[in-house]
């Protein structure tokens, strides 16, 4: 049997019998006006934070995301979206398309705003998505792509870059673990399909977004997920994974490679009101400038002793340079 089944078959059991808890941590439930979540789609939360941003969502946009769990982020992306169709769901196991489709009847019933036509679930593979090119403006995923290895990772991001629309946004929520895990957890089929021993390193993971084309990549949260200890996996030490939330957008990529944020911001603080570096970069006096990890390399570059360069937060929320 393959990890790819083995995913499914764990996936197929959470849908028959929901298991709170699964694999992740749970996302947030966003308390927004007149939306209420049934109890069933919280229980059946299978996600490491979340893909739903409000500024991604503007002007009724067309949304698609990969690995429908119970339906959870489709009714919150469909709360921004009340458009006949306007989220798309796919998955591969039949059991969870059918168990979301049975859960959003209750939606309706809960939600007078809610109509069960805004969400069109669909059977498919996150390597083959049956979407038309160019035609989605957010696509996401939660906790699912970290499950793949490398050659299907890539095949997977192939597919969200085609769908895409230009200058859409793929947003994405998975673990991630700067340590070196060694092959047996690497290859243990069943800690891959429980989003663990996949997880690759936040450089991997930029790199492989990166590598699929998209020009723009925020990572707009870190925080602590799980820990792997001698005691009840298969390693000598204990391993720290965390989640990020990162969002890729499908811009040109620059001819000097991708802009890649990661909370860094350039204050200057000399004699002048503002400093203009000539390439689009404008720094107000003592006033924080979100800039990607390429301009901050470059003001640093300048060797000027009135500009300051934060370290990487690991968090960026929106605005800055680029």
């Amino acid at each position: 049997m393959s990890y790819l089944e083995t995913t499914k078959n764990v996936y197929r059991d959470a849908a028959l019998t929901p298991d709170i808890g699964l694999c992740c941590t749970t996302n947030p439930v966003w308390e927004l006006p007149g939306l209420k979540i049934p109890k069933i789609m919280q229980e059946m939360n299978y996600g490491c934070g979340s893909t739903v941003h409000a500024r991604d969502l503007v002007n009724n946009p067309k949304i698609l995301y990969v690995g429908v769990g119970g339906g959870m982020e489709l009714l919150q992306f469909a709360y921004f979206s009340r458009q006949p169709g306007g989220v798309t769901g796919v998955d591969v196991v039949d059991e969870m398309l059918e168990a979301s489709q049975k859960n959003f009847n209750e939606a309706e019933a809960l939600n007078t705003w809610f109509q069960k036509d805004f969400v069109d679930l669909k059977k498919g593979d996150a390597l083959n998505l049956p979407v038309k090119d160019s035609s989605i403006d957010v696509a996401a995923q939660n906790c699912l792509f970290n499950i793949f290895k490398s050659e299907e990772l890539a095949q997977a991001l192939k597919e969200m870059y085609r769908v895409l629309k230009p200058h859409g946004k793929l947003v994405m929520s998975d673990p991630t673990c700067e340590q070196e895990m060694n092959e047996e957890l690497r290859n243990d089929e069943r800690l891959r399909a429980l989003c663990l021993s996949g997880s690759l390193s936040i450089t991997e993971y930029v790199k492989a977004l990166t590598d699929a084309g998209f020009g723009t990549i925020e990572i707009r949260a870190r925080k602590p997920y799980r820990v792997l200890d001698p005691h009840h996996y298969p390693t000598d030490t204990l391993i720290f994974i965390e989640s990020i939330e990162v969002a890729a957008i499908k811009d040109p990529m620059p001819a000097d490679g991708p802009c890649i944020f990661t909370g860094k911001a350039a204050i200057y603080y000399g004699k002048e009101q503002f400093f203009d570096d000539g390439k689009g970069h404008f720094l107000s006096y003592n006033q924080p400038l979100a800039v990607c990890d390429k301009t901050a390399a470059a003001l640093a570059a300048l060797g000027r002793d009135d500009i300051f360069i934060s370290e990487s937060t690991y968090y960026y929320d929106g605005g800055g340079c680029c």
